[in-house]
């Protein structure tokens, strides 16, 4: 089958970052299929490399986290124009497959089938425009109706639906009730990460001390928290705590957060530049905690973070500061410790506890990385997106639907 995937932030394991769609692009080559990835780039002109099988055609698309509301827009809108030409050019696929975000991506998904006749399917990894309505970003209540519209026609449009969490989900089912919706989470590549114990040569390379760890790896944006874990490193330190904080990644809110911790002079809190996976799981090997937070807002809870199943396969305690799926995922499966805003002195007395107790801070450590083994693996999304793809050869596996609904 010829596929054209849609993902306008694509990204490789030596970049960085949300690597989701690399993998499952690869799997569907390596299961038999003809995949062309159309992305964008920070180049100035047209591109097109070949990275493991996959055709990968990048358009000179300018994208930045730090864009304003009318840049990110125009970004959006030069990718769709541009990937429209370019398809044109291409030969004939079978199926587009688009991913979001951003949802403006599902046009590119709406114009294939009105235009090329062409069918698509349509992955959602965040709810828009519920979360930029949430957060703020868009107050016009026009702009609130079309997006909201544009959001249904997407939907309503696709072959499938392809949600990235429980939440998801149970949003689409309710915006499109006759649309088949298959749950495909974000998953652990268990390969590229493991566990790893602390090394002298590695705490040496970032000038740390063999004590509590707590680890940030990923997004410092304005819907990330990062904040309320320098609030835990500022109590930590107030009570005398030989604890260490470690954040790595990049965002609209990096220069805020070191602002905040040069002026509260958290020296517990070091900030390391962002890398590439191997990296990532390098830092991950310094932690005993892995800290994974969103804003307190009701659209994150049903968010299906990266950061979440890199520390699960690298076998990492998980401290959690928002209620959701990955709250319940924690508590059913005893992999760390909640962090909510109401009860931070509770967290805090369990982490002296745990601090004392090696032993149940390693099971909750050993519990992650069995989770992402039985459940996670890109294996198992890959196998699970080609039975998508192919309906009617095997049908997808609802046994472990059911377990992740209902963790």
């Amino acid at each position: 089958m010829r596929i054209i995937y849609i993902h306008q932030y694509f990204r490789t394991p030596d970049e960085g970052g949300a690597v989701r769609s690399y993998h499952l692009a690869k799997g569907l080559v390596e299961a038999g299929h003809d995949v062309e990835m159309i992305t964008g780039g920070s180049q100035t002109d047209y591109d097109q490399r070949w990275i493991d099988g996959i055709k990968v055609h990048y358009l000179p698309v300018t994208y930045d986290q730090k864009f304003g509301f009318i840049r990110r827009v125009l970004s959006f809108l030069s990718y769709i124009r541009q990937a429209k030409k370019l398809i044109k050019k291409l030969p004939r696929p079978d199926l587009v497959y688009v991913t979001s975000t951003p949802l403006t991506t599902g046009l590119l998904g709406l114009w294939a089938k009105k235009r090329l006749a062409i069918p698509y399917i349509f992955e959602v990894r965040d709810l828009w425009p519920q979360a930029p309505i949430e957060v703020g970003a868009i107050q016009n209540p026009l702009l609130k109706r079309m997006l909201i519209s544009m959001e249904k026609k997407i939907y309503q449009g696709a072959m499938s639906l392809v949600a990235l969490s429980p939440g998801i989900a149970d949003h689409l089912r309710k915006v499109s009730p006759f649309q088949q919706v298959h749950l495909i989470p974000n998953f652990s590549d268990l390969d590229t990460f493991y566990p790893m114990k602390k090394s002298e040569k590695t705490l040496r390379k970032y000038a740390l001390e063999d004590a509590l760890t707590i680890t940030y790896t990923g997004a410092l944006g304005q819907v990330n928290a990062v904040d309320e874990l320098l609030n835990l490193a500022e109590m930590a330190k107030k009570q005398g705590k030989s604890w260490q904080f470690l954040i790595m990644g990049v965002g609209s809110h990096e220069a805020q957060l070191k602002k905040i911790a040069s002026e509260k002079s958290l020296s517990n809190v070091h900030f390391i530049p962002f890398g590439s996976k191997e990296k990532v799981n390098e830092v991950l090997s310094l932690a005993d905690f892995a800290w994974i937070s969103f804003a307190h807002l009701p659209v994150l809870k049903t968010n299906s973070p990266n950061k979440f199943f890199d520390a699960l396969a690298a076998g990492k305690a998980i401290l959690v500061n928002h209620k959701g799926w990955v709250f319940d995922l924690v508590k059913s499966h005893k992999l760390g410790v909640s962090c909510l805003p109401t009860k931070v002195d509770l967290a805090y007395k369990k982490l002296e506890e745990l601090e004392q107790n090696p032993q149940e801070l390693l099971k909750m450590g050993e519990n992650s990385r069995s989770l992402a083994e039985q459940h996670f693996s890109k294996e198992h999304a890959v196998s699970h997106l080609i039975q998508v793809i192919e309906p009617g050869k095997n049908p997808p596996n609802s046994q472990d639907e059911f377990f992740i609904l209902s963790a």
